[in-house]
């Protein structure tokens, strides 16, 4: 028989428990039911790690465009004091650097893989995100239409691991000491 004292407790925690976790406890159940009545309690779920910000890994990669084609610093600068030739010049080298760090972290596939000028069908179920209908569009699909841009979509992302610190950090000022 239970003393006063801890059926005051169970009826407390059995009826708390109900309201917020819709059971009863399963050491309530132990000592008022027989044994293999009472549920076993479901295995812990494996703890999942936290999903990893979509921020961080933009900023990583515009650090690794940075790092290997100085493409921020190259958007970032006004151009209009230069000549045609020397922007010029300078985009050689930002393109280089950059595609550079594109094949070696990612790979590209059109989406499309047609030739552009080709006639395209556009059916009802398409995913508006890998195909934009443009131009004069009325009606419900299916469109018929001509391929202006093949479009592009990630095949491979295989980035580096995210640094524990600067996530944000797209390239670090330079201090030099004298």
């Amino acid at each position: 028989m239970l003393s006063h004292g801890k059926r005051w407790r169970y009826a407390f925690r059995a009826f708390f428990s109900l309201i917020f976790h819709g059971r009863i406890a399963d050491d309530i159940l132990a000592d008022f039911a027989p044994p293999e009545a009472v549920p076993t309690a479901p295995a812990p779920a494996p703890a999942v790690p936290p999903p990893v910000e979509s921020s961080d890994r933009a900023a990583q990669l515009l650090a690794i465009l940075q790092r290997d084609g100085r493409l921020v610093d190259f958007l970032m600068e006004d151009l209009t004091p230069y000549q045609d030739a020397q922007v010029g010049a300078a985009v050689r080298d930002v393109h280089r650097g950059c595609r550079e760090a594109l094949d070696k972290y990612a790979s590209l596939a059109p989406v499309l893989d047609l030739e552009e000028g080709s006639t395209v069908n556009v059916d009802g179920d398409n995913e508006p995100a890998r195909i934009k209908v443009v131009g004069n569009v009325a009606g419900a699909p299916p469109y018929r239409g001509i391929l202006r841009h093949r479009g592009w979509e990630v095949a491979r992302l295989a980035l580096p691991p995210l640094p524990a610190t600067g996530r944000t950090v797209v390239a670090p000022a330079e201090v030099e000491v004298a």
